[in-house]
């Protein structure tokens, strides 16, 4: 590996711990080079401003935990054990660590940067890169019915974060594995009784 690519990895490490400690307002660029051990000049060579640093944190933090393995559809296995493999995998990211770190970086700067979420929202990962395909397969097998599979995607992930993710990303609580198994059972129960045909 290249000097300089080292640098800019030390750079995006040093900026991410200081973003998730003081978040990003509150953090400079001579302390991302202090923490970097790096000069100014070179965070600047690396990246012309804060702004961009702080993409190129999302970018490479995005990258690290959206890659799970895509859910087919298949007309051979019951719906509900195929959605609850879709809701643990799910679950899994919602809950890692590099997820939860992600999230409290990026939240803190949408309150002071509200587009900051539409551009995030524009970032599909986890089972929303595939869920709406998967849904439209079985409708077309005829195990699923309705006609806005987007709408239902959404609800079955959104139920999951209400229950799984939230309440880490605030603090409110610590969920346990049976806690999390209990949701993910009821997402299932709760989307077949609207959406099995």
């Amino acid at each position: 590996m290249k000097l300089s690519e080292k640098k800019r990895i030390n750079i995006l490490q040093a900026a991410e711990h200081l973003f998730f400690e003081k978040g990003v307002e509150h953090t400079s660029m001579d302390q991302v080079a202090a923490k970097a051990e790096a000069s100014k000049r070179t965070v600047y060579n690396h990246f012309a401003t804060k702004e961009e640093l702080f993409q190129a944190i999302l970018t490479t933090m995005l990258a690290k935990i959206n890659h799970g393995d895509v859910i087919y559809f298949n007309k051979n296995q019951p719906i509900d054990l195929q959605l609850t493999a879709i809701a643990e995998q799910e679950v899994a990211m919602l809950t890692s660590p590099d997820f939860l770190r992600l999230a409290k970086i990026a939240f803190m700067q949408m309150l002071q940067e509200p587009q900051l979420a539409k551009s995030l929202s524009n970032n599909t990962m986890g089972c929303m890169t595939y869920l709406e395909d998967f849904l439209e397969q079985a409708r077309t097998a005829g195990i699923l019915k309705g006609d806005e599979l987007n709408i239902a995607a959404k609800q079955f992930v959104y139920q999951l974060k209400s229950f799984v993710f939230y309440p880490l990303l605030y603090g409110f609580e610590t969920i346990t594995e049976q806690q999390n198994n209990k949701v993910i059972e009821q997402t299932v129960s709760l989307f077949l009784a609207k959406y099995k045909a």
